[in-house]
């Protein structure tokens, strides 16, 4: 058996990649960094483009037991006033859904899928990078513990924090942080407009996000994610520090930014007071990088690319670096496959990095808000439809999930 391609990080990319490199015959191995792997988080959106190429995997089943299908996004002032409406996914003509989902259930379901399909000889945890060395040959990794492991390819899959970025970029400017603090959490509530709706409501100034995520503990209830964002800062602070990106949150802090919005159908506050726990991030990003790629070692996902959570994307990235790179991994040499991989990738994940931090598409919220901050009677005396979809399909294009 030919050498393994090393997964430093057992997140969404690291996953998805060794499953897309075991359906293709190629050995793989995974290192996770966390000694107990633990469904955490919150939700995400991951969208029609990622969610066909888990459907690929054999994933869909498992995926829509434990998820929502996305009917519409509304976009909203704070007042609760509609500016635009999109169906998604399948109601939008995909083939596949948007899927609505708690990021830990969809880490389950790929961790559990690894586990059955590469064997649990295959799935390391416990296991910090710490170094590597390669040569013609291959690349040796290192790990924290004293560990090394041989292998063909070196692909760092371990989030924002990387510790293959920093060893291949040692020079990176680091974590970038907007100034906006965001709160979310996820609580039992009644189902609102159908149980399948999203809802961005406000400005990147003050913002409101709202859509269920799985099916509630009774047919009337869904598991509803909320994230409120309120700028606090401005770019010219440090980021926190990394252990207070998951500090529990404090009511205190962050109802006086609820109260700002009215959402007709829903009492927000109430919901907020209403979750057990909730949590408290800083809206991070780090520059585009000049290259991901050294010889036999490359990057994937938020380590190559990590971005502000606008738009759905940041999870859905992950997954197309991963079927790409397995793909070409089928098909060249390692150096070819990496070289070509960067190539494809990373002008294409750099844009979008980029549009999020002008808003991405919930830039119809600021612009709606700039030109009417008190509301508005008739959206059309605000700004065109035509300006409107611009904003909303121009990023679906850029992004790769456009009809």
């Amino acid at each position: 058996m030919s050498a393994p391609i090393l997964i430093a990080g057992g997140g969404v990319g690291g996953l998805t990649l060794a499953l897309s490199l075991h359906e293709r015959g190629i050995p793989c191995e995974v290192f996770e960094a966390a000694r107990e792997v633990r469904e955490l988080g919150v939700g995400i959106n991951t969208l029609p483009h990622a969610i066909r190429e888990l459907a690929a995997l054999g994933l869909l089943p498992a995926l829509d037991a434990v998820a929502i299908r996305t009917r519409e996004l509304r976009y909203l002032d704070r007042f609760g006033n509609r500016i635009w409406t999109e169906p998604r996914g399948m109601h939008a003509g995909f083939e596949v859904p948007q899927f609505s989902i708690h990021r830990g259930r969809l880490h389950g379901v790929l961790w559990r899928a690894a586990m059955e399909r590469l064997g649990p000889g295959r799935l390391h945890t416990g296991r910090r990078l710490s170094g590597f060395a390669q040569d013609a040959r291959g690349v040796t990794a290192r790990f924290e513990d004293g560990s090394t492991r041989r292998g063909r390819a070196l692909i760092g899959a371990d989030g924002i924090h990387s510790a293959l970025r920093r060893l291949l970029h040692p020079e990176d400017g680091g974590i970038r942080w907007n100034g906006i603090q965001m709160w979310r959490g996820a609580v039992d509530w009644p189902a609102f407009e159908g149980g399948d709706v999203m809802i961005v409501a406000g400005d990147m100034t003050e913002k409101l996000v709202l859509y269920p995520i799985a099916q509630g503990v009774t047919p009337g209830t869904r598991l509803t994610n909320w994230v409120v964002c309120a700028q606090i800062g401005d770019a010219t602070r440090p980021p926190p520090r990394r252990e207070d990106w998951s500090r529990p949150g404090r009511l205190e802090e962050v109802l006086p930014h609820v109260r700002r919005f009215r959402v007709p159908w829903l009492d927000v506050e109430a919901m907020v007071r209403a979750t057990p726990e909730f949590w408290e991030y800083p809206m991070c990003d780090r520059d585009p990088l000049p290259w991901w790629t050294c010889g036999r070692v490359t990057l994937l996902g938020d380590a190559a690319h990590p971005m502000y959570p606008v738009g759905s994307n940041g999870a859905s990235q992950a997954v197309l670096d991963a079927r790409l790179l397995a793909r070409l991994l089928a098909e060249t040499t390692v150096p070819r496959a990496l070289a070509a991989y960067e190539a494809e990738r990373l002008p294409a994940t750099r844009e979008i990095v980029l549009a999020n931090r002008r808003g991405g598409p919930e830039r119809v919220v600021d612009v709606v808000s700039a030109r009417a901050p008190e509301g508005f009677a008739r959206i059309e005396d605000v700004i065109a439809p035509e300006e409107l979809a611009a904003i909303a399909r121009g990023y679906a294009r850029m992004a790769g999930f456009a009809r």
